[in-house]
């Protein structure tokens, strides 16, 4: 069986001072997408910051992406985070400035300097999302599910092995989250790791995957409790 990109064994999480999740158990394979739900404070975006290094990991073995959460050092995580992809619910995109110019200010950022380089990456990855033609328009002259679009483009410039995504529908209309969740599985199946924050469950019976429920300081696998759910 392929190496999981994303292996959690036995690991806590906490804020503060305060457990957030404890023996949580995780795999996550090339081409899988999971989804994790469950309630406000549960820890789902805990779980996410874990994975790009920007929450420790106590307890158990974490590995990511062949980096060892529990040990990495803090020089290495813009090396895990280039082979991330990053998607947030409150788009943080840079205001001031065209869609092409903050999606290229993340490749330079990233290592890269030849221009036409940077023009074609920029250029296939809005084409990707369906938003070519649109990198010279202002993030406020975008709608919401446009602007997560630009995101997702964001997240995808440096072709990630993984792409976590964190309540990318919550501030989006059903219909629009419906279509930037369905990008997110094609994303998937062309060869990427999805795992997704949402507190949407009419999307997972729209577009099945695996599912984890935080709950009580725990992760719990949800699927066959969804499965079944879709089935009847």
């Amino acid at each position: 069986m392929e190496e999981a990109l994303i292996a959690y064994q036995g690991v806590e999480l906490y804020q503060q001072e305060l457990c957030v999740l404890r023996e949580v158990n995780l795999e996550l394979r090339k081409g899988e997408f999971v989804y994790l739900i469950g309630k406000v404070g549960t820890g789902k975006t805990s779980l996410l910051k874990s994975m790009y290094g920007e929450l420790d990991v106590h307890g158990g073995e974490a590995r990511v992406l062949d980096y060892d959460m529990r040990t990495i050092k803090r020089k290495h995580i813009p090396q895990l985070r280039r082979r991330l992809g990053i998607v947030f619910q409150d788009f943080q995109l840079l205001t001031d400035r065209s869609v092409q110019s903050n999606l290229e200010f993340v490749l330079r950022a990233t290592g890269w300097k030849n221009k036409l380089e940077i023009e074609e990456r920029i250029e296939t990855v809005l084409k990707l999302v369906g938003m070519a033609g649109k990198g010279y328009k202002i993030p406020n002259e975008l709608s919401g599910g446009e602007q997560q679009r630009i995101v997702i483009a964001r997240a995808m410039l440096n072709s990630p092995d993984v792409l976590l995504a964190d309540e990318p529908t919550g501030n989006l209309d059903q219909e629009t989250g419906t279509a930037i969740v369905k990008l997110l599985h094609d994303i998937c199946e062309a060869g990427a790791a999805v795992i997704m924050t949402t507190h949407n469950l009419g999307l997972l019976r729209q577009l099945p995957g695996r599912v984890y429920r935080c709950q009580e300081h725990r992760l719990a696998d949800a699927t066959e409790e969804y499965n079944k759910n879709i089935n009847n």
